[in-house]
């Protein structure tokens, strides 16, 4: 007001500021010449009010001024939007000792913006963020967590050739698309903001190969989106607008979580005051929003079989093409597609299990499964990059073998993804373990916290020579059957008293060793003393990693000898079996012959049906016992996702 500063003996102080409608702003304000209180104003949009200690300072009574040397401080909140630049005010006035009229006055001119929010936008990516809630910039585990979540974009919506749709610095077609997850920002300010601010879209260097941004551009193909944000782009200002405006972008996630990852990647926007061209720009304030990218989760026996993956192996003494008969009636009964690897393909290798691990990758928005390949560099090497990568089927690669547990409850603990199983050595002896990248990325992800078990006592070395998950009744779920040399040694000492001391392993076949024989074995029972006590120490870390008891194990009988100081199946190992719902497909034994049934099969099968399972045994002797595998080393299986959702598994 000209007429009021004529009165001023002191010049007045001029301010501006933009300030976002969330935050409230302290007014630091000096003291002028000869002032010994103040007094604070704002017009109707902002709410103005001092804080104090009223330890040391009361209120004062029937008047709004404070006087100057006490610890006090102005705070300016603001309650709504700005129409116009500046249209905001908040007038300090000070006074002298007289107190009659100011002797001075301090304008601040305040412009309230919307802060450029982050959002989602459900009609085009539903339930991006599991909590709707506007808090983004954290991000928790749980049922009631909150955070956004992003996919690695693994698999290959592009042309049936080339790579994985991440490896491109450009969205593909309208398929990939689907697997980026939508931001959109909203920008609610008064017109003429940008005449001296920019806004600016960030990532930080550390997660600048982790996470791609594209700026949607309007009316136009996915290939003019433009790639802003990424490993050679760490900022991007976004384009001015009158005031108001709406941007659309897409989030893609490069790496999945690993051992120097853990997942969270964040993306921050900023308004930047820029006073001239001369002078570095300034913030103004910053919205975030933190994305943690999915885990590669791994699916255990008990889930739904939707695919069956086989080797053909044609040519030569241990040819599979009985073998695949046999798989082909299984998956019929199962209702299970069957996917086979001809030999030009394979080139000779039928270990199909140890070449791959297939899981899958779930955002609230998209999911798709993804097959872990270990590169191994043999005949199958190729297999899953060049057969099965492609549309909605995702590749990532490192080197595993491990095995899966369905979900279980631990001490109070819920793994409601299970957990993974990892082969390690015995402690303290320091030989065969998992690779640490490898190791490294199991644990990383998270949701399926692994369980180291003890598997160098193997030739192989693979958990699954010892044990298996079977779907069954009650409340876990699953049953867990482990390999038992005792069991078996039991069995056979019955049917010796039985009177059948006579019939013989591998009857008719090459080898064939009566039971009598075994059971005078010293070699052979020194042997299965000694895998026993490797199972039982499995046993108990089982029984205390996964919270079961021994209602949970069913002991299948299985003989190991030792070769030097690792021990090989005697007979087709049977828990290393095809798990298909319902339907087992199950080693056969070659076990001794008593009324006309293997006694091996009998026991196998009074052991497991009544569960409701049906035992299928399938002839693998020659095209893969005595190359040191069997049926479960030899095919893969695709199975249904989770109904539960990993990010509601709790920290």
């Amino acid at each position: 007001n000209p007429e009021t500063e004529k009165t001023l003996s002191q010049t007045q102080k001029l301010a501006i500021d933009i300030c976002s409608l969330d935050k409230a702003m302290s007014l630091d304000h000096s003291m002028p010449r000869g002032a010994t209180s103040f007094e604070a104003r704002g017009t109707g949009g902002l709410q103005v009010y001092v804080t104090y200690d009223p330890k040391h300072l009361p209120k004062p009574e029937g008047s709004e001024r404070w006087p100057l040397h006490a610890d006090t401080e102005v705070i300016v909140s603001l309650k709504a939007l700005s129409s116009a630049l500046n249209d905001n005010k908040v007038r300090v006035s000070y006074y002298n000792e007289t107190g009659r009229t100011p002797i001075a006055e301090a304008w601040v001119y305040i412009t309230c913006v919307g802060k450029c929010q982050l959002d989602r936008q459900p009609v085009f990516s539903p339930g991006l963020l599991r909590q709707k809630g506007e808090e983004m910039t954290k991000w928790t585990w749980g049922p009631d967590g909150e955070g956004a979540v992003l996919l690695v974009n693994c698999d290959r919506d592009g042309p049936s050739y080339g790579n994985m749709d991440h490896t491109y610095p450009y969205v593909r077609s309208q398929a990939d698309l689907q697997d980026l997850s939508l931001v959109i920002l909203n920008i609610n300010s008064p017109a003429g903001i940008f005449d001296n601010h920019k806004l600016m879209l960030h990532i930080s260097i550390f997660d600048a190969a982790k996470v791609r941004v594209f700026h949607a551009a309007e009316n136009t193909s996915v290939s003019h989106y433009e790639n802003i944000l990424g490993s050679d782009k760490l900022s991007y200002t976004v384009p001015p607008t009158d005031g108001r405006g709406q941007h659309t972008f897409y989030v893609e996630g490069l790496a999945f979580p690993d051992g120097d990852f853990n997942g969270l990647v964040s993306l921050n926007a900023t308004l930047l005051e820029q006073t001239s061209l001369t002078s570095p720009a300034t913030p103004v304030f910053t919205d975030t929003v933190v994305f943690h990218v999915a885990p590669w989760l791994m699916t255990p026996n008990t889930q739904r079989p939707l695919e069956i993956f086989v080797c053909s192996i044609e040519k030569g003494v241990n040819s599979n093409g009985k073998f695949l008969e046999a798989i082909k009636l299984l998956a019929r009964k199962a209702n299970c597609k069957l996917t086979i690897c001809p030999e030009v393909e394979n080139r000779g290798d039928r270990w199909i299990q140890d070449e791959m691990e297939l899981g899958y990758v779930e955002a609230p928005h998209q999911s798709f499964p993804v097959v872990f390949d270990s590169p191994r560099n043999r005949g199958l090497k190729e297999f899953p990059f060049k057969q099965i990568l492609g549309p909605d089927f995702g590749y990532v690669t490192r080197e595993p073998k491990n095995g899966r547990v369905p979900p279980v409850s631990v001490k109070g603990r819920d793994y409601s993804l299970g957990r993974i199983l990892i082969g390690s050595s015995f402690p303290g002896s320091g030989n065969r373990k998992m690779t640490k990248v490898v190791r490294d990325f199991l644990y990383a992800q998270k949701v399926q916290a692994p369980v180291e078990l003890y598997s160098d006592w193997l030739t192989v070395g693979h958990v699954d020579e010892f044990l298996s998950f079977v779907p069954a009744p009650g409340k876990k779920g699953f049953r867990l059957l482990l390999a038992s040399p005792l069991a078996c040694l039991k069995l056979f000492e019955e049917k010796q008293k039985e009177g059948y001391g006579n019939a013989a392993l591998f009857e008719g076949e090459v080898g064939k060793i009566t039971l009598n024989e075994i059971l005078t074995d010293r070699n052979l029972r020194q042997d299965s003393k000694y895998v026993q006590s490797c199972i039982d120490w499995n046993r108990s870390i089982l029984k205390r990693e996964l919270g079961l008891t021994e209602r949970d194990i069913i002991d299948i009988p299985q003989l190991f000898t030792l070769e030097g100081s690792t021990a090989t199946a005697l007979f087709p190992d049977m828990v290393n079996m095809l798990v298909l719902g319902k339907h087992l497909g199950i080693p056969k034994p070659y076990g001794p012959i008593i009324h006309g049934q293997c006694c091996l099969e009998v026991e196998v099968r009074s052991l497991l049906e009544p569960l409701g399972l049906s035992c299928t045994f399938i002839d693998d002797f020659f095209s893969y016992h005595v190359l040191s595998g069997e049926i479960h080393c030899g095919t893969n299986v695709l199975r249904e996702a989770f109904s539960f959702h990993c990010v509601d598994v709790p920290d």
